[in-house]
C-alpha cells in the first residue's frame, strides 16, 4: 500500500513522540518512586508501558503496509523539572494535548490524501486521546476538590495507584491481542 511522503513523515514523527513519552513517563515513575509516591510510581510505570505499546502499534502498522518505520533516538527526559505530583500531572496533560494535536494532523493528512486505511488505523488513537486527556484533567481536578495538603496528596496518590492497577490489567489484555493494523 502506498502512502504519501507527508503521511510517512508524520507517522514516523509519531513513533518518536510515543517513544519520548514512554521515556518521560518512565522518568516520572522513577521520580515518584524516589519521592515516596508509590501510587504515582505505579501509575506512571503503566503510562510508560502504554506509550511504548502505542509506539509499537505505529511501527507495526507502517511495516504492515510496507511504509518502513524509522526507529528514532530517544531524548533524555527533563527529570529536573519534576517538582511536585501536581506538576508532573500538569506536564502529562500538556504532553497528551500535543499528542492529540499531532494525531489530528495525521487525520487531516489522511483525509486529504484519501488514505482510508491510515484513517481507519488513526481512529483508535483519536478515541484513545480523548480518554487520556480526560483522565489527566480529572486527576488535576482532584487537587481542587481534595486539596493540596499532605493528606490530600496521599489520597490522590492512592487514586493514582488504583488507576495504574486498572490500566495495567487493560494493557496486558490489549498487548496480548493484535494491534489494529495487523488485524
Amino acid at each position: 500500500m502506498k502512502i504519501s511522503d507527508e503521511m510517512r513523515k508524520q507517522l514516523n514523527g509519531q513513533i518518536a513522540m510515543e517513544a519520548n513519552a514512554s521515556q518521560t513517563y518512565l522518568a516520572m515513575a522513577s521520580w515518584a518512586e524516589q519521592t515516596g509516591y508509590g501510587g504515582a510510581s505505579t501509575f506512571f510505570y503503566v503510562q510508560s508501558a502504554e506509550e511504548r505499546d502505542h509506539m509499537l502499534r505505529f511501527i507495526k502498522y507502517m511495516n504492515t503496509i510496507g511504509a518502513g518505520a524509522t526507529i528514532p533516538a530517544v531524548a533524555k527526559p527533563a527529570a529536573g523539572s519534576f517538582e511536585s505530583l501536581e506538576g508532573i500531572l500538569a506536564a502529562s496533560l500538556e504532553y497528551e494535548q500535543s499528542t492529540t494535536k499531532a494525531i489530528h494532523g495525521m487525520v487531516k493528512t489522511a483525509q486529504k490524501d484519501g488514505d482510508y486505511s491510515t484513517l481507519d488505523f488513526l481512529n483508535w488513537f483519536v478515541r484513545e486521546q480523548v480518554e487520556e486527556e480526560s483522565m489527566f484533567e480529572d486527576l488535576l481536578q482532584k487537587f481542587d476538590v481534595i486539596g493540596r495538603d499532605g493528606i490530600a496528596i496521599n489520597e490522590i496518590d492512592k487514586i493514582l495507584e488504583a488507576k495504574g492497577a486498572a490500566s495495567a490489567s487493560l494493557l496486558t489484555a490489549a498487548t496480548q491481542s493484535e494491534p489494529p493494523a495487523a488485524q
